[in-house]
């Protein structure tokens, strides 16, 4: 059978789905929300799910109703809001005052609670944005040891500040101490896992937090709700949902939001930042677009570096914001590499979310095929042709691989972040060229290089670490491991996070000091040997 006729077929019937795929409640209408420690029913207006994976009719490709979710208003965000700040209560609060132990327990006790949702999360990944059973199920996995690994870095930060340094006289206890109410909002693409990479350090540290769940991936929160609640003080875990352009301006605007973690389009990121009263206060951390180049040499290895960038580029569909989104072979062997690409992808397998060995799936995005197919058919008024069998052809939601070659700066896909599935290939002959495209680009997160001239390659290092933040070598971009440093310059990222990173941008070095005399060295000891204080401590932390 060829390509053409599998995509044609690619959708089961309702009927044909295994039941151990399908999630425990379906429809699952999410009427439940996190407020000030109480779970609340919501019984307003709502937004329907609409899944990815579509059934085969008679009258074609339907998508499965997957269920709802509530369309709250500017009451609920500022009631969201209020919880938070009463929580935190200016500092005062139970959770920002707790000890670093007392609080890793808390968290220890979600991780404890969230690991028995594994499955029900896992099978709404796959219904809600169309991930693979597989890298569903490590998304969910990475996302727990992403909170073991913060756990253990938090104890080696706070062991270290857990002495008292004597410096010109002064006595001092540097620790680092909470901001005060973090709004977090997550990515489409990992809901799950990039959410917790700025809520679970936001929380660990001291802060209280409303979570807003991205619009593609909202319902896989449902699960979680009671580990939060049984989990945490009241106030300190708020969720909020609905339309973003409707809830988040009035948190924004009341200048109470103290810290913003947003990972999404610098667009909207510069609209919230816009509405708030006091920019000076607010503290950011921003994962925003990229348009990450692989930058293909005349010497590389070229079946490794089609197999690097067939994953950097369709990994996930290619809706990664550190995918390869663009690459740049050398014209000397640009005809192989256009070869060996065309066969990878061929060898993909494609299909439904829960079948064996399948790479692509259908997308969650309304109508992203269309904006896909209008990229590639500009390309293709441009002087550009669809390399692959079958590429960019479309069945309702699902889309397959279009590989555009040759690309030039006349096209959409040259400049914009497709997001999806078309890989635009560039010929170059003078190194030059993906350099001045870097300069010139208004994102700066990552590139892959591939060759094996060690001159050339280290030659081309030095310069690139001043344009990008991560240089992958033979390999393509990605954001692990989570110990690495994740940013980027330009429009591209504010802030650095990563397991230890995300601890310090969600918190701020204090200090207690007193001048070096005996009677404050004996209140101090006093203090710390009765423990009357949880910041001015010499507890060590196992």
């Amino acid at each position: 059978m060829s390509i053409s006729d599998r995509i044609a077929r690619i959708f089961p019937a309702a009927d044909a789905v295994p039941s151990d795929a399908r999630p425990t409640a379906v429809p699952l209408h999410q009427t439940d929300y996190l407020l000030n420690g109480e779970i609340l029913a919501w019984k307003g207006e709502v937004q329907e799910v609409l899944s990815p994976v579509c059934f085969a009719t008679s009258g074609g490709a339907v998508r499965q109703v997957l269920g709802s979710f509530p369309l709250m208003g500017e009451k609920e965000a500022m009631a969201a809001l209020d919880a938070a700040v009463t929580a935190y209560d200016s500092g005062r609060g139970l959770w920002p005052t707790m000890s670093v132990a007392d609080r890793i327990t808390h968290v220890q006790e979600f991780i404890w609670r969230m690991k028995e949702t594994r499955d029900e999360v896992v099978k709404l990944l796959m219904w809600e944005i169309g991930k693979p059973l597989v890298e569903s199920r490590k998304e969910f996995d990475r996302t727990i040891d992403y909170m073991v690994d913060t756990i253990d870095a938090l104890k080696e930060l706070d062991r270290v500040s857990s002495r008292f340094v004597i410096e010109q006289g002064i006595i001092g206890q540097i620790r680092r101490a909470p901001l005060g109410v973090a709004l977090s909002m997550g990515p489409y693409n990992y809901p799950l896992n990039e959410t917790f990479t700025t809520l679970l350090p936001a929380l660990i540290m001291g802060n209280t937090t409303i979570v807003k769940p991205p619009r593609h991936g909202v319902l896989l929160f449902q699960p979680l709700l009671r580990a939060f609640r049984d989990s945490f003080p009241p106030g300190v875990v708020n969720t909020l949902y609905g339309a973003g352009r409707q809830i988040t301006p009035p948190l924004m605007a009341s200048g109470k939001v103290d810290v913003l973690a947003f990972i999404g389009s610098s667009k909207a990121a510069d609209t919230l930042q816009k509405a708030h009263p006091r920019p000076h206060r607010l503290r950011v951390s921003l994962g925003l677009e990229a348009k990450n180049p692989a930058i293909v040499l005349p010497d590389a290895h070229l079946r490794l570096a089609v197999d690097e960038c067939i994953a950097g580029s369709l990994a996930f569909n290619g809706q990664r914001c550190t995918g390869i989104k663009i690459i740049f072979v050398h014209e000397n062997v640009v005809d192989e590499f256009l070869k060996l690409f065309s066969r990878a992808i061929g060898n993909l397998g494609f299909g439904m979310p829960w079948e064996c060995a399948v790479s692509l799936t259908p997308l969650p995005e309304t109508d992203k095929t269309g904006y896909l197919t209008e990229l590639v058919k500009d390309a293709e008024r441009e002087g550009a042709e669809v390399i692959n069998e079958a590429g960019g052809m479309v069945n309702g939601t699902f889309f397959y691989p279009a590989l555009l070659y040759p690309v030039n700066e006349r096209m959409r896909v040259y400049h914009e972040e497709q997001f999806g599935p078309v890989i635009p290939v560039v010929p170059f002959k003078n190194i030059e060229d993906p350099i001045r495209y870097m300069v010139e680009s208004p994102y700066g997160q990552q590139v892959s290089l591939f060759g094996r001239d060690r001159k050339q390659l280290s030659a081309l290092i030095d310069p690139l670490v001043n344009q990008v933040c991560r240089v992958n070598i033979n390999s393509q971009c990605q954001r692990g491991p989570d110990i690495f440093p994740f940013t980027g310059r330009k429009d591209s990222a504010v802030g650095t996070l990563s397991v230890s990173d995300a601890l310090r941008a969600f918190s701020i070095r204090t200090l207690v000091a007193a001048k070096d005399q005996p009677e404050n060295k004996d209140m101090i000891g006093a203090i710390v040997r009765e423990r009357r204080s949880n910041f001015l401590s010499t507890d060590y932390i196992l």
